[in-house]
């Protein structure tokens, strides 16, 4: 399975690009799994401003920073949105960059992964109402980091020992997370066969 995961914040101090490192990390103790990590600050999205939306767009022709995005987020076959969640939803540089969409992720997994003080979990809620729209496939199971994150997992996505070591915690549930998300591809890729 080829992984993107997407970090959904840009501002500066953010924490959910180590999170997003975890997961690469994790994703990387797997033999099937081939993972990326797409940063969003690598890409000077302007506010979405198209006169029709994309997926009812025939004569859409995507170009500069827009394309590069597109491309990047239609090769895989699977995400991971890693987002904060920011006054009760999920990011605005997030759902900018999901406007821009149209194909590139329908009938494809995404596995939600927020932190916050809720664990992220208005955001999940928020993001599993969208993703359907684009014709996206969310994973049931999200992981969801409560408190502070950035005491939990370090800038090179490294988890603490006792966030390791809880069968409990985030670490294991970010392990079964993505063991469903590679079933969902498969199955996914299986139907479309």
């Amino acid at each position: 399975m080829k992984l993107g995961i997407v970090i959904g914040s840009v501002r500066e101090g953010r924490i959910s690009d180590r999170i997003a490192k975890w997961v690469d990390n994790e994703a990387k103790s797997s033999s099937t799994i081939s993972s990326e990590v797409v940063d969003l600050k690598d890409f000077s999205l302007a506010l979405f401003d198209e006169p029709i939306s994309p997926q009812y767009n025939p004569d859409r022709q995507a170009t500069g920073e827009v394309k590069k995005w597109l491309d990047k987020i239609g090769g895989f076959d699977a995400l991971v949105l890693v987002t904060p969640e920011y006054n009760r939803s999920y990011s605005a540089v997030l759902k900018n960059a999901l406007d821009y969409l149209d194909f590139q992720i329908k009938r494809k997994p995404v596995m939600l992964v927020a932190h916050g003080v809720t664990g992220g979990a208005q955001a999940v809620s928020h993001l599993r109402a969208v993703l359907p729209g684009l014709g996206a496939i969310t994973t049931p199971s999200a992981v969801m980091i409560t408190g502070r994150a950035g005491e939990m997992i370090n800038e090179e996505g490294q988890a603490t020992e006792e966030v390791k070591n809880n069968p409990y915690g985030p670490q294991t549930a970010l392990k079964n997370a993505l063991a469903e998300l590679e079933w969902f591809s498969d199955a996914l890729v299986a139907a479309s066969k």
